[in-house]
């Protein structure tokens, strides 16, 4: 939904719910904050509100088993993963996919993660996880928006040393909590992790995450 869009949109909020009554300018903030919160594609295509230049690694698809490992059970693949959209192994950026808060994040190494809250309306939240991220651009606790980058792909060298099966971004959206952390040296802002390791069912999935691509399609799909 582009700016001119929103603002129809909201205008038409406005008039349909003053002759219910009056409405608070707090309460016309809520409904464009909350309830027409706009979605995006976490990486940088020609059209971000578009799954047509998208494409997925080879064992990235949402809810795809993942063998056995030493110390790991099979699981199911909680996320998709987001292939580089195009041959920039300098600075390709990684974008939040809504704006939201910071909650969590780690930079030690291949797994290093960002968690974003999204709140949304009745006082509800949802979660983006990104992750396999280097040049991380945010903080705990900042707000974010899904116009400025977060943090980059890897570049190659930092794929040469830690291997490049971690060439793409792993993205999730959770529909619980994610789980607390207790923060160490080592990662100081790491206060929540995912579930991504202790999905064993399609129930254990469903009940915890969204498939990621659906999730947005319906957002876009709705306005």
């Amino acid at each position: 939904m582009n700016h001119s869009t929103k603002l129809l949109f909201t205008t038409l909020l406005f008039f349909s719910f003053a002759q219910a009554g009056p409405i608070s300018g707090q309460e016309i903030f809520s409904l464009s904050n909350e309830d027409i919160m706009e979605w995006y594609i976490p990486i940088n295509t020609e059209n971000r509100q578009s799954l047509e230049n998208v494409q997925l690694s080879s064992i990235g698809l949402f809810g795809l088993v993942r063998q056995t490992r030493p110390g790991i059970p099979a699981h199911l693949h909680t996320g998709v993963d987001l292939k580089r959209p195009n041959t920039n192994y300098i600075d390709e950026p990684v974008f939040p996919a809504a704006k939201g808060t910071v909650i969590s994040l780690r930079n030690d190494g291949p797994y290093a993660q960002i968690i974003i809250q999204h709140s949304l309306k009745h006082s509800t939240s949802i979660w983006t996880v990104y992750e396999h991220i280097e040049g991380i651009q945010t903080k705990l606790n900042e707000s974010v928006d899904p116009h400025h980058p977060i943090a980059r792909f890897m570049n190659r060298d930092e794929l040469n040393k830690y291997g490049w099966q971690f060439d793409h971004i792993h993205f999730e959206v959770m529909r619980v909590k994610p789980i607390p952390r207790q923060p160490n040296k080592t990662t100081p802002s790491l206060y929540y992790g995912t579930y991504c390791l202790i999905c064993y069912t399609r129930t254990d999935l469903d009940d915890r995450y969204y498939h990621p691509l659906d999730f947005l399609k319906q957002k876009w799909d709705t306005f």
